[in-house]
């Protein structure tokens, strides 16, 4: 079984003296329950595993039971700590000052109780431990599966990666291509709508959002307007609605809107969004076309290329720290500019052809001077070999 780069993490965090929360994140289906009982076979430690997916959210008491119930258990044995896992916590109303009463009464009591909690609703997350943990956790993000770890685990191809996508569950699915699609759209996609942000967040039109989703995946890796998106839904609400909705779809690892990059931060943020899927899996469930017949047809193939382009880098973004954005000006165009600490490069995708560079690439690099612009795929660097590489490495 494949090991992910995060466990040792989360392994030399624990071995550390001083003792923190460690809060591991990330979208429905990614392996996070994997990584924690690949840890537990590791340690030494006794251990506690409980999950709230089944607790009612009124149920505050709960997280003070289990906890209790982990420092029972350490003072029964002869054991120096103990380790106590919940899953699922953002599902407990106020569950962040709960951790936070229990953290601190230990901490004064000398009380070794080491915590990992784990949730797949980043928004949810960040929220309670920006308000209430600040300076007793660390938050490691557990995103989707690269194509080096699905092609080391699975056998997986770049162009099945590119259409069956990360979704380590559904793997084993791909050469029952209905099944797969049916297993991906009920397991993976409706219970994470339903489950971490239809239950969790106040959504007044479901429906609404629902279609924005489909909408979003439809046109991945393509430049809609509001305005133009309200023209495509029955329902439309206001952009401010649409754009509420966008970002519940973004932290529960769907679908991102990317801003377009600007100078300055007022441009970015009022710019049309540039559709993203986390994972390229969320398109290919929902188009009628199967594997063997979208490779055949380059212009569609073309956009499900650039679009694991954007998966690969909007996810690795999340663990690395860089901004991803596009960049356009009237005819001239960029597919992805990714900027850290400053420094800026420019990301051009072309699937066919044999390109050198781009009109945009020169509009992009003679606007903004960047560190470096690549071209990827036709022409330059092969979008196969693309997929391998940590983007943070290009900086």
């Amino acid at each position: 079984m494949i090991e992910r780069f995060e466990l040792q993490k989360v392994m030399s965090v624990l071995n550390e003296p001083k003792k923190f929360i460690q809060v591991l994140v990330g979208p429905r289906q990614v392996g996070k329950t994997t990584l924690i009982n690949q840890l537990i076979k590791k340690i030494d430690i006794p251990n506690t595993f409980e999950s709230a997916d089944a607790i009612a959210a009124s149920d505050q008491v709960w997280v003070s039971q289990i906890w209790n119930n982990a420092r029972q258990l350490l003072s029964a044995s002869s054991k120096k700590e103990y380790l106590l896992v919940i899953d699922e916590i953002q599902k407990i109303d106020n569950w962040s000052e709960i951790v936070k009463r229990l953290w601190d009464e230990d901490v004064r009591l000398g009380v070794n109780i080491k915590v990992i909690l784990l949730g797949s609703s980043r928004l949810l997350i960040q929220q309670g431990l920006t308000e209430s943990l600040a300076g007793r956790f660390e938050m490691t993000y557990l995103g989707h599966w690269s194509f080096t770890e699905m092609e080391k685990a699975f056998g997986f191809s770049a162009e099945q990666y590119a259409w069956f996508g990360g979704y380590p569950g559904s793997a084993h699915l791909i050469n029952d291509e209905e099944r797969w699609k049916n297993y991906v759209s009920n397991a993976l996609i409706e219970t994470s709508i339903s489950k971490d942000i239809l239950m969790l967040t106040r959504v007044d039109k479901p429906a609404l959002m629902k279609r924005l989703f489909e909408l979003g995946c439809l046109y991945s890796g393509q430049i809609l307007s509001y305005t133009k998106i309200q023209g495509q839904l029955a329902d439309a609400g206001n952009t401010t609605t649409l754009s509420h909705y966008l970002q519940l779809l973004d932290t529960a690892g769907l679908l991102g809107g990317i801003e377009k990059f600007a100078a300055d931060i007022i441009r970015k943020r009022s710019s049309s969004p540039k559709f993203q899927v986390h994972n390229n899996a969320l398109i290919s469930a929902q188009s009628n076309e199967l594997f063997n017949e979208i490779t055949n047809q380059p212009a569609a193939w073309g956009r499900i290329v650039e679009s694991a382009i954007g998966a690969h880098l909007l996810n690795s973004s999340l663990i690395e720290g860089y901004k991803v954005f596009y960049w356009r000006n009237r005819n001239d165009e960029v597919d992805f500019v990714i900027e850290k600490r400053g420094k800026v490069i420019g990301l051009e995708v072309k699937s066919i052809g044999n390109i050198l560079k781009t009109s945009g690439m020169d509009a992009f690099n003679n606007t903004f001077r960047p560190s470096k612009v690549f071209l990827i795929g036709a022409g330059g660097m092969p979008w196969q070999d693309f997929l391998r590489i940590s983007p943070n490495s290009l900086f």
